[in-house]
């Protein structure tokens, strides 16, 4: 019987038959579509993959989106269900604490519902990542509960992992960058006529940092190889996840590269409305567990 239950929080980008597989616990995110005046709310708890690319194209043809966080009773909502379900430990995972500051409001939640069922105990996972990096770290999360561990031994796994989760994040343009403040105007009207492609990457804060600008999509994703080569995916884990926002062509043509010059096959999935909406229809993304650190990569760059 395991000793401990997984919970997460919708960032993870985590398919809904795979959470149920490994019994992993959801707290979707809600997110809003303005078009024309009307705005739509929604949750982010898609259950097909038709759902996540009309997403993208409601975008495309002119809907903006916008995200916000789980407040303090959503939380609490979310841990009281748990406990009152028999569950005693869980290893919880929010979105970085350099995106927002859900990991605060996570812990207060936790600590209020602990007080009121006894044995109940959250260990609150900053993952310093989110979307897929974000999903490994539960993944792995997940893999450790199934093979014995306990909660805090699984907790401690995890924590010394997230510098070692790399990403290599790739726009198809900077203007949803932009919008969010990422990238001045200027930068991103000039960067849109030139084709321009940013890499970004979660800095050792879990802070989203733009580390270059390629010419184009294939140059971009020559780039990512060579990152990979800086930071070797870790070998006794060799995870990788190649992640778009509606752009499966280009994720698979990411996936074969990564393929032909590793040896490790990617797994290949469609990112979330909640992280989506801020990067945009049509990326292609990646993100590894590496034997290097985040810091040892960006300083090799």
């Amino acid at each position: 019987m395991p000793l401990f239950d997984v919970s997460s929080d919708s960032t993870c980008d985590l398919k809904k038959e795979y959470r149920e597989k490994r019994n992993v616990y959801f707290a979707p995110l809600s997110f809003t579509m303005e078009k024309d005046g009307d705005i739509q709310m929604a949750l982010d708890n898609f259950s097909s993959q038709d759902e996540y690319v009309s997403f993208y194209q409601k975008i495309r043809e002119g809907a903006f989106p916008r995200t916000s966080k789980l407040n303090y009773a959503a939380h609490v909502e979310h841990f009281t269900k748990m406990a009152e379900a028999g569950v005693k430990e869980v290893v919880h995972f929010t979105i970085s604490s350099g995106l927002a500051d859900t990991i605060n409001i996570t812990k207060q939640a936790a600590s209020d519902v602990e007080q009121k069922y006894a044995g109940f105990k959250v260990y609150a996972v900053d993952p310093l990542t989110a979307t897929v990096g974000q999903g490994m770290l539960v993944e792995i999360a997940a893999d450790c509960r199934d093979e014995g561990k306990t909660a805090q031994e699984t907790y401690d796994y995890i924590m010394s992992l997230r510098q070692n989760i790399q990403h290599c994040i790739i726009p198809d343009n900077l203007f949803y960058l932009k919008k969010g403040g990422r990238v001045s105007a200027m930068s991103a009207a000039v960067g849109t006529v030139l084709n321009i492609k940013p890499m970004l990457s979660f800095d050792k804060d879990g802070k989203l940092a733009v580390l270059e600008k390629c010419k184009g999509m294939k140059k971009a994703f020559a780039r990512v190889i060579e990152h990979m080569k800086l930071a070797p995916v870790c070998s006794n884990r060799p995870h990788v996840v190649v992640v778009h926002t509606d752009n499966e062509k280009g994720a698979n043509a990411l996936a074969d590269l990564i393929k032909a010059q590793t040896g490790v096959d990617p797994k290949i999935t469609i990112m979330g409305p909640v992280i989506g909406s801020h990067v945009g229809p049509s990326s292609v993304s990646c993100a590894w567990l590496s034997e290097t650190t985040r810091e040892q990569l960006h300083l090799a760059l």
